[in-house]
């Protein structure tokens, strides 16, 4: 069977602590969790079209858009990268409604367990979707304030007590050991507690939320594969996890190369 189309980022949902992945590819979802185990081969049909505007485009930006969108959309700007540098309060906002949608709405604070335990900021609604996308094990909701700034301030002040970034190699490896994310904000909280009362953070209950992942071989060495350098990839879906295909060719990024038009043949 085939799929043509432009691809986006996997959607993932949690089902009984079982990660699922769908591929958005031209107007259709393919189930990805079906593939496992099978012979896949993704070709790049050469064009890239922005997520935002359509536009042809050599090269993508930002995971999908083309150089213009990606100068004048805040979703672009650096502060989604950075939210304590947010600078919608300044009158600078790229797009000060979309800021209003999406940065002055419920944000958490979290720690997960994907290379290493590691503090992180989501909105609310990304739950559990933006652990399962960092091929996290576990997750823990510690804080949850009213706007993307406050979760940036909380986190750089996080920060300097435990990493905030993911090893993708160990992550992918699967080289990840059991973490007491639980006594980890324990530690943790007491170190921000002025900033928490400065910012109105809610400390949020002690549930745990663990990810399993379908894989049935993790690699035990990383090949990159990208279409750039190689239009067409091929080889036995290995497993899913974060938005990588493991292929026991190597892995591919599906978030890297958003909007671009590819043949899937499975």
């Amino acid at each position: 069977m085939q799929k043509i189309g432009d691809i986006q980022k996997m959607h993932t949902t949690l089902e009984e602590g079982n990660a699922t992945y769908q591929l958005p590819i031209g107007n259709e979802m393919v189930a990805m969790n079906e593939l496992v185990g099978q012979e896949i081969s993704l070709t790049f049909n050469g064009t890239i079209s922005c997520s935002n505007c359509g536009v042809a485009t050599k090269k993508s930006y930002s995971q999908g858009y083309c150089f213009p969108c990606c100068r004048d959309l805040a979703r672009c700007d650096l502060c989604i990268m950075k939210p304590e540098t947010c600078h919608h309060h300044l009158g600078t906002c790229r797009e000060p409604l979309w800021g209003l949608d999406n940065c002055f709405a419920p944000h958490i604070i979290y720690l997960a367990n994907s290379s290493g335990i590691k503090v992180g900021i989501t909105r609310k609604g990304n739950i559990p979707s933006r652990w399962i996308d960092q091929g996290a094990i576990a997750a823990l909701p510690i804080l949850e304030v009213d706007t993307r700034l406050k979760s940036g301030q909380l986190e750089m002040a996080l920060k300097d007590f435990v990493a905030d970034k993911t090893n993708w190699r160990k992550m992918l490896k699967n080289e990840v050991e059991e973490a007491d994310l639980v006594a980890m904000k324990n530690q943790l909280l007491p170190k921000v507690s002025t900033l928490m009362m400065d910012l109105d953070a809610v400390e949020l209950d002690n549930e745990v939320i663990k990810i399993n992942y379908p894989v049935v071989e993790y690699p035990g060495k990383i090949t990159s594969l990208n279409f750039d350098k190689t239009p067409e990839i091929s080889g036995i879906l290995r497993g899913i996890k974060g938005q990588y295909l493991l292929l026991d060719t190597g892995v591919l990024n599906i978030r890297k190369f958003s909007s671009y038009n590819i043949t899937l043949t499975y």
